[in-house]
């Protein structure tokens, strides 16, 4: 049986990441990037597209596993017959390339255990020559090159396009494995020490972790949400990955399947929020110079998405060799909505630069003139229409939230010169230009008969995204229209308990249909939260929390008649949501 999304665990290094399922198989890895090749691709198609299984002869699914508390090392145990085993796996911070051990420890008896590797490089495409090197495995194909070498070296033997060992540990022996990737013309890198690494990483997480200042309640939960959204940063640069998976469908067997190993800026404002209430504030720091980066050149070609340097052309295309997960076609790399038009992301980095200034990071020099070019060109542009927070691909609109976040853009912008009267701006025009999308929203954005807010112009249809109109300003918590779109969204797109995004009205160009929305229904917990109904407010939240898998990681999205996760894993979103959540609920609002 096809493992399910939740059936994984994530390891990284903060520059890529590894899917470990409970099988004790790695069936995702791109190197040397999170947006790389993948040399396991299982995940999107079967055994013989790549993947690094470690487990006792004979035996399935794990009996346990876990992280290390407030790390990303991962443990899984097996017990059998002959006795307990232990697989420790962990990503080390890198110097120069990505290392990935995996370390075998006997815990009781005398137990066999059999690996068996199969890379394959390029999405799982191109099979690699394989030869021995001082008691090395090297595989090579193209630019790509990958060293195994074990500690102690156990027998290892090629079949089958896989190279497998097989050895017997007994209580308190141990074999580590390392596999190490790095250009092909460039010569093997140093050598790493498994158990020195394994001691630094814990150590490195364990400090880290300890920097968070939330002590509410589920701070655990909340801890392995920051860690998790650590470990979906890359480094180098600060950019922060929306997940570390492509093509994970949000329906099982449907066409909704989309790349998600890029930046988004609808996540900017979010994050920093996230990030400086929980304490940490050089990565938010990070974050915020990357945006910086990231939007610099012409407002016009303000993008929604970039790659983890800012990179701006991510060309989409398809892998027709991997039939999916859960045969769930097509398979894309990149993502096409790289250029579409959303206004609301002029609203998100703006409100993202006023957070980080009225925070305590140090403004960057070019940093409010570049605000002054993107709301200059937003008040020449926001009555077109867009196509919104969600990528539709049925055609533009005039969405609400899109002009609401236009409103943002402008209300930051005047209260920055109110707080800095030092600096230059035109106060008055940006002061028109909120009132104006302040007027126009609430007259053709709301409709008076239901007492709600509308997903765009006209329509009767409704979007999640409506419930951050108090949260940001918009409109107070105890105005009757705020109440009432709350209200609205819940009868209409709650499901369960939950929230999806918006109706299935074929308003984004797509077959089929999507589970509910896990960062949308944490809005709702917070929408109930700042209308007054705390009870309800927490008791969701509380389900939300008891979604994420066995080791604390939650999707994209949820099926609640099936009880699965479905979308791209770990969700940066999903994770964003929930410590913002518990900040609002038990934290004292946050700093968003």
């Amino acid at each position: 049986m096809h493992p399910r999304i939740e059936d994984y665990a994530l390891i990284g290094d903060e520059q890529t990441a590894a899917l470990v399922g409970k099988d004790g198989s790695i069936d995702w890895l791109c190197v040397p990037r999170f947006d790389s090749g993948a040399c396991f691709a299982r995940l999107l198609g079967d055994e013989e597209n790549g993947h690094w299984r470690i487990a006792p002869v004979g035996a399935d699914r794990c009996t346990r596993r876990g992280y290390r508390p407030d790390t990303l090392v991962l443990d899984t145990e097996w017990d059998t017959p002959q006795g307990t085993v232990r697989v420790t796996d962990l990503m080390p911070q890198r110097d120069r390339a990505p290392d990935l051990i995996r370390i075998v420890e006997g815990v009781s008896g005398h137990v066999t255990v059999h690996s068996t590797l199969r890379l394959r490089f390029d999405y799982g495409s191109i099979i690699p020559w394989m030869r021995r090197s001082g008691g090395h495995r090297v595989a090579v194909a193209g630019p790509d090159s990958v060293w195994l070498r074990s500690e102690p070296e156990v027998r290892t033997w090629g079949k089958d396009f896989g190279t497998h060992s097989e050895f017997t540990v007994a209580e308190g022996e141990r074999v580590a494995f390392v596999l190490t990737w790095h250009p092909s013309h460039e010569p093997r890198p140093g050598l790493v020490d498994p158990y020195e690494a394994l001691g630094s990483s814990v150590r490195d997480w364990r400090r880290w972790a300890a920097r968070c200042r939330y002590d509410g309640p589920y701070r655990d939960a909340v801890v392995r949400s920051l860690i998790t959204l650590k470990a979906l940063t890359y480094r180098p640069t600060g950019g922060i990955v929306a997940a570390a998976t492509t093509s994970l469908p949000e329906e099982l067997g449907g066409v909704r399947n989309w790349d998600y190993r890029y930046c988004w800026l609808r996540d900017s404002t979010l994050t920093l929020g996230a990030l400086l209430s929980a304490g940490y504030h050089k990565e938010a720091g990070a974050w915020r110079d990357w945006l910086l980066r990231a939007v610099a050149g012409d407002p016009a070609d303000l993008q929604i998405m970039y790659g983890v340097a800012g990179e701006r052309r991510l060309p989409e295309f398809e892998l027709p060799w991997l039939a999916g997960f859960a045969d769930s076609a097509p398979v894309r790399i990149g993502n096409g909505a790289v250029s579409q038009l959303q206004l609301d992301v002029y609203g998100e980095v703006l409100d993202s630069l006023w957070l980080a200034r009225r925070s305590g990071l140090s403004p960057k020099p070019h940093m409010w003139s570049m605000q002054n070019i993107l709301l200059e060109w937003l008040r020449a542009h926001w009555q077109q229409p867009d196509e919104g927070l969600w990528e539709v691909r049925g055609g533009r609109r005039h969405f609400v939230h899109s002009k609401v976040m236009v409103w943002v853009a402008a209300d930051r912008a005047v209260r920055t010169l109110e707080e800095y009267p030092e600096l230059p701006g035109d106060m008055a025009g940006w002061r028109t230009l909120r009132d104006a999308v302040h007027r126009e929203v609430c007259e053709k954005g709301y409709d008076p008969d239901r007492n709600t807010f509308t997903q765009y112009y006209g329509s009767r249809e409704l979007d999640a995204a409506l419930l951050l109109i108090p949260r940001i300003g918009f409109l107070p918590p105890d105005d009757p229209r705020v109440i009432g779109t709350v209200d609205a969204v819940r009868a209409e797109l709650g499901h369960d308990g939950f929230v999806r995004r918006y109706a299935g009205s074929g308003i984004d160009g797509l077959p089929g249909g999507e589970g509910v929305f896990l960062a949308c229904s944490f809005w709702l917990a917070d929408a109930l939260h700042l209308t007054g109904r705390t009870q309800e407010a927490r008791e969701l939240f509380e389900r939300l929390v008891g979604l994420a898998n066995d080791v604390g990681l939650l999707s994209e999205e949820y099926d609640p008649v099936a009880g699965r996760q479905l979308g791209n894993f770990p969700q940066a979103f999903s994770h964003i949501a929930l410590v913002n959540t518990a900040l609002v609920q038990f934290g004292g609002g946050g700093a968003g």
